[in-house]
């Protein structure tokens, strides 16, 4: 028996740094949204008791280093699965993007396990078990567009974003989040925190007050550290996109519009300066 799910790439509207908590986390808040850019994991029960993972991509690592491995590693332990289970990764999300990719495909393997184990876990435990492997997986559990607060495990849905066009634009850069969270000075930021703002405009399909207040705390780190990304985002709002962000810690830069010829446009015009650029919708 197969059992086949898709993993669909987020991206950030928002990212608020709140201030450093006591444990060394920093207070977030975010608006997160679903994007039809996907992997495809196939799963496969196994009868020998082991862990097999393989990609498309042959410089990603597929042994404990891996969200999907570490997932099927945690699941086993904790409810004594004594079966193994095979999992093909189609990777189709750009590699350290700040969109999500091993998040999502740890979410989807929370759920295509929950079934094939007939585990019965609810959401909440789905989520808390996701948090133990990053702070993005209990948000891609149950995608869609929302509002994410705390480290990342508090999610509440909220209305779809008012239809538009994105653009994904990833240089051939990597980025480390845990590099950019350490040099993040969170008292010093002097940053507006959106979030709140960009919610209120998303449930009142509001698509101008939405793309006017698109942020993201991390970019002073991130951009300091990569001017050409900052030169990536501007070059954008020069071809015309309506609003034009950094998603998670990067190096992904979004740009929005509601025209699809425009949208078109700026796509054609970025294949020269970037190797991996999408156009991709928000899921519902």
């Amino acid at each position: 028996m197969e059992w086949i799910e898709r993993a669909p790439a987020k991206i950030n509207l928002t990212l608020d740094v709140l201030f450093k908590r006591d444990d060394q986390y920093h207070e977030l808040e975010m608006i997160m949204s679903s994007v039809d850019l996907a992997d495809h994991l196939t799963f496969t029960p196994l009868v020998e008791n082991k862990i097999e993972v393989y990609t498309n991509k042959a410089f990603l690592p597929v042994d404990r280093r891996n969200h999907v491995y570490q997932i099927i590693k945690l699941v086993k332990e904790k409810y004594g699965i004594k079966e193994g289970m095979l999992v093909e990764i189609e990777k189709m999300i750009p590699v350290a993007a700040g969109l999500g990719g091993g998040s999502t495909d740890a979410a989807a393997t929370l759920r295509a396990l929950n079934q094939l184990w007939s585990l019965e876990l609810s959401t909440k435990e789905l989520i808390d078990l996701g948090m133990l492997v990053g702070t993005d997986v209990p948000y891609s559990i149950t995608g869609g567009t929302a509002f994410v607060s705390g480290r990342g495990e508090k999610v509440r849905p909220i209305r779809s974003l008012p239809p538009c066009w994105i653009v994904l634009a990833k240089p051939r850069i990597s980025v480390s989040t845990k590099t950019v969270f350490r040099s993040l000075e969170a008292d010093k930021l002097n940053y507006e925190p959106k979030s709140r703002i960009v919610e209120k405009a998303i449930e009142e399909g509001d698509y101008k007050q939405m793309v006017t207040n698109l942020s993201n705390a991390l970019e002073a780190v991130t951009f300091e550290r990569h001017p050409q990304l900052k030169q990536l985002s501007d070059r954008m709002l020069r071809y015309g996109m309506d609003g034009v962000t950094m998603s998670g810690s990067g190096p992904t830069i979004i740009g929005f519009s509601q025209n699809y010829s425009r949208a078109r446009r700026v796509y054609n015009s970025l294949r020269g300066f970037c190797e991996e650029v999408y156009i991709v919708r928000t899921l519902k």
